[in-house]
């Protein structure tokens, strides 16, 4: 029996951006596995029913020459999956900066690699209370939408701050391409596919507003329909995924959206945490007054490479002594915006504290036998994950009321984290509880 059809492959700028589109396309009914890194043949044969292939990545938080030097190899590999798309995933809230995880870098080099004329960009995802209108980004927080450049996390993000709302505007700061808007009016228009016909020709990249179901739905048809053969290059957030299903389940490409088996819950989880966002902050103090140990970790310190090793075994100790007293604990290294340190907002400084959460994690997983963790924080995530020796990942179990940060299962040739269940979160994501869902399965005790 031949392999079934290859609908999308995917490079996540971060990990928590690579897990939420494989939440999007496993409970909605496309197969799809996520690998940490360019598989091997015996890793790929494994997956072959997969419908859906994505690669994890770092590129948020590197410079353009560092993708220029990764980045091409991972796109021209994903070209090779001959999927009708390949898309290179972002951050609902497309922060960004020319020096560090420039999307518009990612325009320029995906488009060199697939031969394309002109590169479609999605960001707006209804689903996670994201929108763009006339090419301006909105975000919620807390019940209310904000425009990026006021919301009260993304325009102060301490590495890549939104302060422009308007995307063009914002990527004619990371790139000289022509980019075009596809605003909603033109999208209920009779001659919407001759207008997107005639666009494609005028413009290097064409941005598409998704403001509900309605646009996005019609965003899904003209991606799915403007693809050219071989599969093409689209840049934006996971609701590239969320408006292709839409097309996909018209077209009857793929089946119902199916369930998932109760995890059930687990006395105890250790969570590491690099995220300075306010979200995450309010997460810690929720789980502190929930039965959770919280563990301060010098973030200065672990970032240092003169103390890195002391600190991190520091907290190593209380993290176990922690776990050894039958709790579930966090150890992090910020409290929010106002705990971040500017001065450890360096390339070495971040990638440092990420490796050394992940050895940590590493540790506390060996020596409890730990069968479900948590990372909080998309760079954090990337770099932690690398001191897993996790080679891929599926969804577990997608959790509808929190979108974009699914327990997953994890793969690896070393039998001590081949079917850990782990979580990865973004530092905007979640509800208060959200460590605690983790823990007991999906529901609150």
């Amino acid at each position: 029996m031949s392999a079934p059809e290859t609908l999308i492959a995917y490079y996540g700028d971060d990990l928590t951006g690579s897990t939420d589109a494989l939440e999007a396309l496993s409970s909605r009914g496309v197969p799809t596995v996520l690998f940490t890194a360019i598989p091997d043949d015996a890793q790929l044969t494994r997956f072959a029913a997969c419908r859906a292939f994505g690669l994890a990545g770092t590129s948020r938080s590197e410079s353009p020459a560092w993708m220029h030097e990764h980045l091409t190899p991972a796109l021209s590999w994903l070209r090779e999956r001959r999927a009708g798309l390949c898309h290179y995933k972002t951050c609902s809230t497309f922060d960004s900066a020319p020096g560090t995880g420039s999307i518009g870098c990612a325009l320029e080099i995906g488009r060199e690699v697939f031969g394309q004329a002109c590169v479609p960009i999605v960001v707006g995802v209804p689903q996670m209370k994201r929108y763009t209108a006339f090419g301006q980004l909105f975000a919620a927080y807390r019940g209310d939408v904000y425009r990026i450049d006021r919301h009260p996390v993304m325009a102060r993000h301490p590495v890549t701050p939104m302060r422009e709302a308007d995307l063009r505007c914002h990527l004619a700061e990371q790139t000289t391409l022509d980019i075009g808007l596809v605003d909603p009016a033109s999208l209920t228009a009779d001659d919407i596919d001759r207008r997107i016909d005639d666009w494609q020709r005028r413009h290097q990249a064409l941005l598409y507003d998704v403001i509900d179901e309605a646009t996005q739905a019609s965003v899904g048809h003209q991606l799915w329909r403007t693809r050219q053969t071989g599969g093409s290059y689209v840049v934006g957030s996971s609701g590239v995924e969320y408006a292709l299903i839409l097309e996909w389940r018209r077209q009857g490409l793929i089946g119902p959206s199916p369930s998932f088996a109760d995890p059930g819950g687990v006395e105890r989880i250790a969570v590491v945490s690099g995220s300075c966002s306010e979200t995450t902050a309010r997460q810690i103090r929720w789980v502190q007054e929930h039965g959770f140990q919280t563990i301060a970790v010098d973030a200065a310190r672990l970032a240092d490479p003169a103390s890195a090793e002391a600190a991190r075994d520091e907290a190593l100790q209380r993290g176990l002594a922690a776990l050894q007293a039958g709790d579930s604990v966090i150890l992090h290294t910020a409290l929010g915006p106002d705990a971040a340190d500017p001065a450890l907002n360096t390339e070495q400084a971040r990638h440092g504290i990420g490796r050394r959460l992940g050895e940590i994690l590493r540790e506390l997983v060996i020596a409890e036998r730990l069968i479900r963790v948590v990372v909080a924080g998309g760079d954090t995530s990337s770099h932690a994950l690398q001191q897993l020796d996790i080679h891929a990942l599926t969804a577990r179990l997608p959790l509808p009321e929190t979108p974009g940060s699914p327990l997953c299962t994890a793969y690896s040739d070393d039998a001590r984290f081949d079917g850990l269940e782990i979580a990865f979160k973004g530092g905007q994501i979640g509800s208060d509880g959200y460590f605690a869902t983790i823990r007991d399965g999906g529901v609150r005790r």
